[in-house]
């Protein structure tokens, strides 16, 4: 108590000074109109000010909420298209017999949403660790995308996370083709430029053109035929060589990656079973 009083005694000018200070305030804009109009319309400002900072503050955190709910509903349209696909073919196979019904089997190709929870894309061998798992239907060899682009295939899978191996790893070679003409040939990262692959195997004899489009060839069952896979940037042919020189500009954006869609091919098992018996 005695520390407060000698507060209050130290700082009395102090306080009377703010006190009468606030009282002329009052005074002079309870009795002139100008400076009441005036300070109200600063005071308004400020507020709106605050107001605006705020909105911008909860607008930012709501953000990864957005993203979630936007990255689910576009899994959500893939599956409807893919079931839309799944009855268009049972029905075009179906009307050539009248006596048969369009059947409603399940499609073929499901798609699993997943969030990047850890990425590399400084290494040779990269990887992506996502959030989705086994008890979420994810198995090893099932293809990724995003945004319509080949990400790259699952490796390992755990309860709960699983890790995918990406186009920037130096093992992994995507069977793809040219768009504008259906040549096809593996696409390789060289372990350089993680926006840049190379792709093999293109003959000397075929049209290569700059800005070709580069999509799956479906000739493996972890994607499905013409998945967008990158863009052709740069095509070589010495008068010696048998193959071009291509480079390709994936389509994806490593270091933006963020949510991604597992491919489900229900198909896999039967057709993997199958072609491992015909290697034997």
């Amino acid at each position: 108590m005695r520390n407060l009083i000698q507060f209050f005694i130290r700082y009395l000018v102090l306080f009377l000074f703010l006190i009468l200070e606030t009282v002329a305030i009052i005074c002079i804009v309870n009795n002139n109109l100008y400076q009441g109009s005036v300070l109200f319309s600063s005071a308004n400002k400020i507020t709106a000010n605050i107001l605006s900072i705020s909105n911008n503050v909860t607008d930012y955190f709501q953000l990864r909420t957005t993203n979630q709910m936007l990255s689910q509903e576009n899994t959500d349209l893939l599956n409807q298209i893919s079931a839309l696909k799944h009855q268009l073919e049972n029905y075009q196979t179906s009307v050539t017999d009248s006596t048969k019904l369009p059947t409603n089997m399940p499609p073929t190709v499901r798609f699993i949403s997943a969030k990047v929870v850890n990425i590399t894309t400084h290494k040779v061998r990269n990887y992506i660790t996502l959030n989705k798992g086994t008890q979420d239907g994810v198995k090893p060899d099932m293809g990724v995308i995003s945004n319509g682009c080949v990400v790259g295939i699952v490796k390992n899978v755990s309860k709960n996370f699983c890790v995918v191996i990406p186009i920037i790893n130096s093992d992994l070679g995507i069977n793809s083709k040219i768009k504008s003409n259906n040549y096809t040939g593996i696409l390789k990262w060289p372990g350089t430029n993680y926006r840049v692959a190379k792709l093999h195997d293109i003959a000397r004899h075929v049209d290569v053109k700059p800005n070709d489009t580069i999509v799956t060839s479906g000739f493996t069952s972890n994607f499905p035929e013409g998945i967008l896979v990158g863009t052709i940037r740069y095509a070589n042919l010495e008068e010696s060589d048998s193959y071009y020189d291509i480079d390709v500009e994936l389509g994806i954006d490593y270091k933006k990656l963020t949510y991604v869609e597992i491919i489900d091919n229900r198909l896999y098992d039967e057709q993997k079973t199958l072609e491992e018996k015909a290697a034997e």
